[in-house]
């Protein structure tokens, strides 16, 4: 299994634009539209039941969503591995704190 950081480096290898970060932005802006027509299709198209070539399109969607989040996370020079924990930490305080429900940043 890979881990982030190792996932955002093997993404360089797949990696055909220049160093602006607008594509891989528009990119990911994208592949989340793709993903949620997938989850829209489940409401319209399956009846509110994921099947099995749902999912396995659900996965490609969502790995597609990862490329270009590690792409732009990797464009920016940010660590992917670290924004990650960052999150995991916020997340966890908040948790803690019983701000996770609500709205805002900096709760």
């Amino acid at each position: 299994m890979l881990d982030f950081n190792k996932y955002q480096i093997e993404t360089r290898k797949t990696k055909i634009y220049s160093d602006d970060i607008i594509y891989p932005s528009l990119g990911l802006s994208g592949e989340v539209g793709e993903l949620m027509n997938q989850i829209k299709k489940i409401y319209r198209d399956d009846n509110g039941k994921i099947s099995t070539v749902r999912k396995t399109d659900l996965k490609k969607e969502i790995g597609d969503v990862l490329w270009y989040l590690a792409r732009v996370a990797d464009d920016l020079d940010i660590d992917l591995t670290e924004a990650v924990e960052i999150n995991l930490d916020k997340l966890s305080s908040r948790m803690d704190r019983g701000k996770i429900g609500g709205s805002g940043d900096n709760r």
